[in-house]
């Protein structure tokens, strides 16, 4: 079927348009990054239950034809100057969600710790995995700082910004990050489920977020280190490896000074004694602010507890880097700096 030449000389000048700014985007920047993005952006920085849920779609633009929403119909065919219009608005809306998506780390840098803050320690299972092009399965199991509360859409939890920086550092690898987080809980409650949200997903590596709520809820730091034990023989059972990450820096935790320091304490001691890694959270957010002169709201939202999408950004950089570095500790014959950059837009 053939259409008024005119129109179809601008509509294929407004898709080439498109086409090449899509191309331009950074490679990180999937479909379902740039919707959940775009809707973090029209939200004007507001938490809604559709930004939530990833599955909203950008409203189609408005016109004044009698057709319905959404129908490329409504497009005055013969007005080439409206379809420049509404490229125009197509260009701006991709520049938009790209700026969105990669502008967190130009803001605020994500720098690690001066000084340097202790290692993770070796991945040995992960590690040689990636480095040997193997398909790997990481679980991210914890309460709402796993699962992502506080982001402005699901594709800034830890978890995905983690899988996109080892996606990026891997191209060929099958990386699956696995988000098994749920708020309210720690020790006894994930315990509970460590089986079915865990162990049963076969995973090479396990990062655990736990002792934050039960700082919260004055439990005694003694009886969380028991189940985190056990936790931690069972997972180690199935040959994966382990990474714990303990509270987070922020208003509501540092208020229970004694029990969060004893938590953080307790958890850092656990590891050693268990040979499992430890991500330091409390300390890296306390060097955010202590050291780095980064204020606490950059980092943490308003209730005084969760992160905000920069502060779960650094924390998956930082951590992404850990991974890397010991996935070049067992590559014979590769030099890896000792030192990874952490600045760099995701």
């Amino acid at each position: 079927m053939s259409c008024p030449s005119p129109f179809c000389r601008s509509a294929s000048l407004a898709l080439a348009a498109v086409a090449a700014l899509v191309l331009l985007t950074p490679v990180s920047m999937s479909p379902a990054r740039a919707q959940a993005a775009q809707q973090a952006t029209l939200s004007d920085g507001a938490k809604s239950d559709k930004a939530k849920s990833g599955n909203t779609k950008p409203q189609a633009p408005q016109t004044t034809a009698a057709t319905g929403a959404g129908n490329a119909a409504a497009v005055d065919q013969a007005n080439p100057a409206q379809q420049k219009s509404l490229t125009a608005k197509a260009i701006d809306k991709v520049k938009e969600v790209a700026k969105s998506a990669s502008d967190i780390f130009s803001r605020v840098p994500c720098l690690p710790p001066k000084g340097g803050a202790k290692s993770m320690g070796s991945l040995p299972r992960v590690a040689s995995k990636l480095a040997a092009g193997e398909p790997v399965v990481i679980v991210a199991f914890g309460s709402s700082s796993t699962s992502g509360y506080g982001t402005t859409s699901p594709e800034f939890t830890y978890p995905n910004r983690l899988a996109a920086q080892l996606r990026r550092q891997y191209p060929t690898a099958d990386i699956t990050v696995v988000n098994r987080g749920q708020g309210g809980e720690d020790a006894p409650e994930m315990m509970k489920r460590l089986q079915v949200a865990v162990l049963d997903m076969k995973p090479d590596l396990v990062i655990w977020q736990v002792g934050t709520n039960a700082v919260l809820r004055n439990l005694d730091p003694t009886e969380t280190i028991k189940l985190v034990e056990e936790g931690i023989a069972r997972i180690q059972a199935t040959g994966a490896d382990l990474v714990l990450v303990d509270p987070q820096y922020s208003p509501q935790v540092t208020e229970r000074g004694e029990s969060a320091s004893k938590m953080v304490k307790l958890l850092g001691k656990t590891a050693e004694l268990r040979h499992v890694g430890v991500f330091p959270r409390f300390e890296v957010m306390r060097d955010w602010h202590e050291k780095q002169a980064i204020p606490i709201d950059n980092f943490v939202i308003a209730d005084g507890l969760h992160m905000t999408d920069w502060g779960y950004a650094c924390f998956a950089q930082l951590l992404g880097d850990n991974i890397i570095r010991s996935v070049g500790q067992v590559k014979i014959g590769v030099n890896v700096p000792a030192h990874v950059q952490t600045y760099r837009p995701m």
